[in-house]
């Protein structure tokens, strides 16, 4: 495209601006004088000729009173008013007018008397007619005078606020002359191309013949700045080098204006006098007045930082998608690895006494039996909280089932025997009478159970010789929900713990994987439950379930 003006250049353009300006807002104060009573502050020219209206005025009422001409010689009080009415204001000429039509009608009465004759008073009406025609003519004229006046001084007011704003904005702005350019566009639409862009491609050279017609008038200091050249005066910056450097936003811009449409915002690339690309924002709005495109504002706003923040942005959130998948991977597998520890571990105690009861002479086959029966037990627990685990990846849930919370609770205490037994911890159960049923997946809220009663074994471990006992309570919440709550007499939890006690990898064991309660209460949720935790009255801590009947 044409080069773009030095920065010299520019400041020389904008300053002689400024002076023109100044100039004529200077002549027009000289044009424009100031009304003082009736009569304004006037130029010599103006006094000389209110002097000589002064003496043709007297000169016409002379000749008018005191001679036998018999004519309309006070129509000769229109020069008098045409004469005077640059130094007179709008009252001015009025009394000026007034008295122009008094002087007629007295010299009338000092040459005819009373007596009129057709011929005196045609006269008189014509003279009469003329004056205040033309008084009327002198006003509409200082009023049409005055508001041409108050017209450019409010263009001048707005054309001062368009130049401090345009030079004064931190947004970089050029003025920019496309009027030769659209009527090259125009032209080729006229021999018949209907899609520019397409005959762009196919004629690369149109391109660059466009980008010459455009001139570039004046551009402020932030445009200048953007440039990267502030300091090298003198230096002539090519637009083809450096604004709208990408071919893609050249043909846009063209298209915008071989398609008149009214206005074009895009994102673009400019080169820098240093060669940095700089990624900006490109607005510009076309003017109605097709006379207006000589003086088209481009605005640019460079957001490379911004994306330079996008993408790292962009960066950032990827690495915390593999930090995510990798915390998933990891959660999964602690999850895993705390709810089968129960079933592999009562498999252990289980397998124990299997080979206990048959090391005996004879072997005691019931008993056998019975271990071998709790040990296909643990295998189906285990497998089934597998095939839970699995379902929740698929992002399935096992149907809900009707369940009896007592047969619920007795089952899973049977499944802890041997932790009860090998921590020496005595368990109650007590249930309300008649309590309804529950709706939930029987495998998750059994989970939930023995995390809660496995919690409070070990809670009591270091309760040496004193009686260790969990109660499991069953009660009826209002008619909606039923309440089971699992409390130990251990030593209780700190208020530090209890305000994240439910969330992942938060643990008070040394050994503890944190991730047990975490899974309770995802659990209970996913059956419409809640789960709360709080400290006992009289030592221990108290979970709590609540879930619809």
């Amino acid at each position: 495209m044409t080069p773009l003006p030095d920065h010299a250049r520019i400041a020389l353009d904008n300053s002689a601006y400024r002076r023109r300006s100044a100039k004529n807002g200077n002549q027009q104060t000289r044009k424009n004088p100031v009304t003082m009573g009736g009569v304004q502050n006037a130029t010599p020219h103006d006094i000389v000729n209110t002097v000589a209206a002064a003496a043709l005025g007297a000169a016409v009422f002379y000749i008018d009173a005191f001679t036998q001409i018999e004519s309309a010689i006070a129509v000769l009080y229109v020069i008098v008013m045409l004469l005077s009415a640059g130094l007179l204001s709008r009252h001015g000429v009025i009394f000026v007018g007034v008295t122009c039509n008094i002087l007629t009608l007295v010299s009338h009465t000092m040459g005819h008397g009373f007596i009129f004759d057709i011929s005196s008073l045609l006269r008189l009406t014509v003279s009469l007619s003329a004056i205040s025609v033309t008084c009327a003519l002198i006003l509409r004229n200082a009023a049409a005078r005055t508001e041409l006046i108050a017209s450019n001084k409010a263009l001048r007011d707005s054309e001062r606020r368009y130049r401090s704003i345009f030079e004064q904005s931190r947004v970089a702005l050029w003025e920019r002359d496309y009027s030769s350019v659209r009527t090259y566009l125009l032209s080729l639409k006229r021999e018949g191309v209907a899609d520019f862009r397409s005959h762009a491609l196919g004629n690369p050279d149109v391109v660059e013949k466009c980008a010459r017609l455009i001139r570039t008038i004046a551009a402020n200091d932030a445009a200048i700045e953007l440039l990267g050249h502030v300091a090298t005066k003198g230096i002539t910056v090519a637009m083809t080098g450096h604004v709208l450097a990408d071919r893609e936003t050249t043909i846009n811009l063209l298209d915008a204006i071989f398609s008149e449409r009214k206005s074009l915002e895009q994102t673009g690339t400019i080169v820098r006098h240093d060669a940095e690309a700089r990624q900006v924002i490109i607005s510009l709005r076309f003017p109605e007045d097709t006379a207006a495109f000589d003086r088209v504002v481009v605005g640019m706003v460079d957001i490379t930082q911004r994306e330079m923040t996008q993408k790292a942005l962009l960066e950032a959130q990827a690495e915390l998608a593999k930090a995510a998948r990798a915390a998933t991977v990891g959660a999964l597998s602690a999850s895993l690895a705390h709810e089968l520890n129960q079933p592999l571990a009562a498999l252990t105690v289980n397998t124990q006494t299997l080979l206990k009861w048959l090391s005996r002479a004879p072997p005691n086959l019931v008993a056998v039996r019975r271990s071998a029966e709790r040990m296909v037990r643990d295998c189906k627990r285990a497998s089934d909280i597998i095939e839970n685990t699995r379902r929740l990846l698929r992002q399935e849930r096992r149907m809900p089932e009707v369940l009896d919370l007592m047969s619920l609770v007795d089952e899973t205490c049977a499944l802890m025997t041997p932790d009860l037994l090998r921590g020496k911890v005595d368990i109650r159960v007590e249930s309300e009478r008649d309590l309804p049923a529950v709706n939930a997946v029987r495998i998750e809220l059994q989970q939930v159970l023995v995390n809660l009663i496995a919690n409070a074994i070990q809670a009591m471990e270091s309760m040496d010789g004193a009686r260790k006992m969990i109660r499991i309570g069953l009660a009826q919440a209002g008619t909606t929900s039923v309440r089971m709550s699992v409390m130990d007499n251990g030593p209780g939890i700190s208020p530090a713990i209890m305000g994240k006690l439910f969330a992942a990898f938060q643990s008070t064991k040394p050994y503890g994987l944190g991730i047990g309660l975490a899974i309770c209460v995802s659990m209970v949720e996913a059956n419409g439950g809640t789960l709360k935790a709080e400290n006992a009255a009289g030592g221990g801590t108290v979970f709590e379930i609540t879930l619809p009947v």
